[in-house]
């Protein structure tokens, strides 16, 4: 089975963020997808462009242009943002962006009325049901076939990196879990979920997806849910790995620190320099401690098992990244990496408010919603 990949400008990038719709007085779920998904509808189209639904009635995803710099995909972001605030005031709804909703009963949840999701519950059962998750997406161009893979293997050096800055899913269904993100392991139990197979050559891949396809466990390539995976269709790299952000300042970091990524090792291949790559064993290793410790975790470093905590490895490797951040003109973005270290991450912010509250994960919610509102952490 012969996989295109499609041509793509070097670095381009485009965005997609998971929103939950909540009740604006109960903070609890709202399944209004199709009646918003309507309302924004432009006059004589079939959808919003930059508007998708998603496997669940209180999920929509909002999706940038294909950009040439962060701060362009997020302006795209924001004015889709406005225009579904237009249409979600008068319903009494309200955004909302964390991995999972802090108290939401997953089994009170409906499935959107396609075909694909139906046969994904048939299929998966409890565990597909209890996926009342969120999540963002970056989508990175790549050039050159032969660079996909060589790439997706040095991005899972800094997987660790990037999921404990994303973490944000500590509770789940009314209980902190004890987890970072919660996320990351619920997601995970989906067939072809969780972190890739490791192939050396394209046509490995091209094997994969025969014999997946051959024995039935796909229909589509685009049913590989791995949290990095090749977009052959759209000639990326994507990058499903975060947690949901709460706000448009955590999104555009976390964008901006895969940009400069993608990009740093792309430029390390044209000079002929050989990629960071770890044992499997390693990278489940980092997967497990960024879930559970988040910002905490002391991370394996490369092959050799070097260790550091995960908050000092950011700092070495944002000095390394910042000329390449300058050459592709998101230094002030990635700067908001530094942001999160300092200010915390979604899911310790999460916890501070919990305490002051007495537990009341209402006023979670309300936080969330808040952060989503002014734009970045509070």
């Amino acid at each position: 089975m012969e996989i295109a990949f499609a041509p793509s400008a070097r670095s381009t990038i485009g965005i997609e963020w998971e929103l939950a719709l909540v009740d604006a007085d109960s903070g609890d779920l709202r399944q209004v997808a199709p009646t918003v998904l309507e309302a924004v509808r432009p006059p004589g189209a079939q959808s919003h462009p930059h508007v998708h639904a998603e496997l669940l009635l209180n999920t929509i995803e909002v999706v940038s242009g294909v950009a040439t710099t962060v701060r362009e995909a997020g302006a795209d972001l924001e004015r889709t943002l406005d225009e579904l605030r237009e249409v979600i005031d008068p319903l009494r709804v309200e955004l909302m962006c964390a991995g999972t909703h802090p108290f939401a009963r997953y089994d009170y949840q409906r499935v959107t009325n396609k075909q694909r999701y139906a046969t994904l519950i048939e299929r998966t059962q409890w565990w597909g049901r209890q996926m009342v998750i969120y999540g963002v997406h970056v989508h990175v161009g790549i050039e050159d076939r032969r660079k996909v893979l060589p790439i997706l293997r040095a991005m899972l050096s800094y997987f660790p990196h990037l999921q404990s800055l994303s973490a944000s899913s500590p509770f789940w269904a009314g209980r902190d879990t004890g987890y970072a993100s919660n996320r990351a392991l619920l997601f995970q139990q989906l067939p072809t979920a969780g972190l890739p197979q490791v192939f050396d050559e394209w046509e490995q891949l091209e094997g994969y997806v025969r014999d997946m396809t051959h024995t039935g466990v796909i229909d589509h390539f685009n049913e590989i849910r791995w949290d990095i995976r090749p977009a052959p269709r759209l000639g990326t790299l994507e990058m499903r790995v975060f947690d949901g952000a709460s706000n448009l300042t955590e999104v555009l970091a976390l964008a901006a620190l895969t940009h400069c990524l993608v990009e740093h090792f792309s430029t390390m291949l044209d000079e002929g320099h050989e990629l960071p790559r770890m044992q499997p064993w390693f990278l489940h290793e980092n997967k497990w401690r960024s879930a559970r410790y988040g910002m905490d975790a002391i991370v394996i470093l490369n092959s050799a098992g070097d260790e550091q905590l995960v908050t000092d490895s950011l700092e070495d490797l944002l000095r390394t990244l910042e000329p390449v951040a300058a050459r592709l003109g998101c230094l002030e973005e990635l700067d908001g990496v530094r942001t999160i270290i300092r200010k915390g991450a979604s899911y310790q912010r999460q916890r501070r408010v919990a305490r002051r509250h007495d537990g009341d994960l209402d006023a979670v919610v309300a936080s969330l919603v808040a952060e989503m509102k002014a734009g970045r952490p509070l």
